[in-house]
C-alpha cells in the first residue's frame, strides 16, 4: 500500500487469496493499517502465514513517542506484534535537536521494542550510507532492513554493496519509476524479446540484482501480472542493458540533502 494512488480492500483480498502473496507493506503515513486488518480477516490467511511490514512517521520519532505509535500501529492492523517496523524517513523535523540526535534515540526505542519481542525485525527506510554510518556510532543493533527507491532509473549500487557488507537487507520500493519506466523503449524491446510485460521486466531485473522487490498496486490483474516473474531469466546481457538506464532521478523523495 502506499499513500499515492488509493487504497483497495478488494486488491489486498484478491493478492492473498489468488497470488499467494504474504508480505503486506504499509506505514502510518498512508492511512489504511486499520482498512488491512479487515482485509487481511475477509482473506482468511493466518496471521503466522503473514509478513507484516509497517514504518514509523517522523510525528512519532523521539523515544517514548517510537514505542506507543508501534503499539498503536499493532492495534490498527489487529495484530500482537510486527515482522518488521521501518523508521520511514531520516529527517526528524524537531525543532532544537540534531536529526542526528532524534535518530538516534528513536532507534534505541527501536532496539528495544525488538528485544521485547514486539517486532521481529527493525530497519529503516530512505537512509544513505551518512545516515546508516551515524546509527552505527550511535547505536548498538544494525537496522536490519533498508528500504530504498530502486528502478532502471535509480539504481544506488554503492548503498546496495554497503548494505551488503553489513547485513542489511536491502528492499526496493517503486520498482517501475511509478510508471515512468514502463515507457522506455529498452524495457518495451526487452519485453518483446522475453515475452513479457514491461512491468515484468522491471520487477525481473530488480529480483536478479538480488532486491527485496515491493510492488505496489490496486488492480487485481496487475497484482497478477506482478507475481508472474519467477518462471524466466534475463539474460546477463539484457541486465547490463538496464542497469545502464541509471541516471539518478527520483521519482519518489530524495534523502540526499538530509543530514
Amino acid at each position: 500500500t502506499s499513500h499515492q494512488g488509493g487504497y483497495s480492500h478488494d486488491a489486498v483480498v484478491h493478492a492473498l487469496q489468488k497470488c499467494g502473496i504474504r508480505h503486506i507493506d504499509t506505514a502510518k503515513r498512508y492511512g489504511c493499517e486499520s482498512l488491512l486488518q479487515k482485509a487481511i480477516k475477509e482473506s482468511g490467511v493466518k496471521r503466522e502465514d503473514l509478513w507484516i511490514t509497517t514504518k514509523l512517521w517522523h510525528s512519532d520519532y523521539g523515544y517514548e513517542n517510537t514505542k506507543k505509535a508501534c503499539l498503536e500501529s499493532c492495534e490498527r492492523l489487529g495484530v500482537e506484534s510486527l515482522d518488521l517496523y521501518l523508521i520511514h524517513w531520516p529527517d526528524a523535523h524537531v525543532p532544537g535537536k540534531s536529526n542526528r540526535e532524534v535518530r538516534a534515540e528513536t532507534w534505541r526505542a527501536m532496539e528495544e521494542l525488538y528485544e521485547k519481542g514486539l517486532c521481529r525485525s527493525i530497519g529503516v527506510s530512505n537512509f544513505l550510507i551518512s545516515h546508516l554510518e551515524q546509527l552505527k556510532e550511535d547505536c548498538v543493533i544494525t537496522p536490519h532492513v533498508n528500504q530504498v527507491e530502486y528502478h532502471p532509473f535509480q539504481r544506488p549500487q554503492e548503498l546496495v554493496d554497503y548494505c551488503r557488507s553489513r547485513d542489511i537487507v536491502f528492499e526496493g520500493y517503486c520498482p517501475l519509476a511509478k510508471g515512468e519506466a514502463l515507457t522506455h523503449p529498452s524495457v518495451i524491446q526487452l519485453a518483446k524479446k522475453y515475452g513479457r510485460t514491461p512491468a515484468q521486466i522491471c520487477i525481473r531485473w530488480s529480483i536478479q540484482n538480488g532486491i527485496v522487490t515491493i510492488p505496489k498496486s490496486t488492480k487485481a490483474e496487475r497484482i497478477q501480472e506482478n507475481c508472474k516473474v519467477f518462471d524466466f531469466t534475463i539474460a546477463e546481457d539484457d541486465v547490463d542493458i538496464l542497469n545502464g538506464m541509471h541516471d539518478g532521478r527520483h521519482v519518489s523523495w530524495d534523502p540526499s540533502l538530509i543530514v
